[in-house]
């Protein structure tokens, strides 16, 4: 049984009914529909804590799903449990890789500088005053187009940027 038709609020079953409903009535490819379910499955698995569940629904949306912008979200989604697991390296080929097929991705540009800056966090602590320069600078031109991209989210981080001098105000 689908991890979606397992759930007990009314909500989620509303959700269910009327998604399961559009996926009928969308004249869709069937593999399109199915990758979707997969990845509404992963949502929800995702929302619950149960990442391994979660990235096994996601792996297989990937496999049938063809459309570059809905692979661009199942990669940012995948990439979001790397994180959450504290595999950062497989997290940035995510982020990257949802960024190549979805260039409007501010999210991705965001989670990837969140990752620079903790990496220019932990050079700092560990007195790698130059290194951790290099980590900032990265996260700053990553979070610049976060912010171009959506000019009123990411306050913090324009914020850093302009406390540190990354960002010039013009910009923001």
């Amino acid at each position: 049984m689908p991890r979606t038709q397992r759930n007990d609020n009314f909500i989620d079953k509303s959700f269910t009914v009327m998604a399961d409903i559009i996926l009928k009535i969308l004249p869709t490819k069937q593999s399109s529909k199915e990758a979707f379910a997969y990845y509404r499955d992963g949502m929800s698995a995702q929302a619950d804590g149960e990442y391994a569940e979660a990235m096994e629904n996601y792996l297989e949306a990937l496999k049938l799903e063809e459309d570059p912008n809905d692979r661009s979200y199942i990669l940012y989604n995948i990439g979001l449990i790397h994180t959450s697991n504290g595999e950062h390296e497989k997290a940035l080929e995510k982020y990257f890789e949802a960024v190549e097929l979805n260039p409007r991705m501010p999210q991705a540009f965001n989670n990837i500088a969140v990752i620079y800056h903790f990496r220019g966090d932990r050079e700092k602590a560990a007195g790698n005053a130059d290194e951790a320069e290099e980590w900032f600078d990265k996260a700053a031109s990553y979070w610049k187009e976060a912010v171009r991209l959506a000019p009123n989210n990411y306050i913090e981080a324009q914020n850093w940027m302009k406390t540190t001098g990354r960002g010039s105000i013009d910009g923001f």
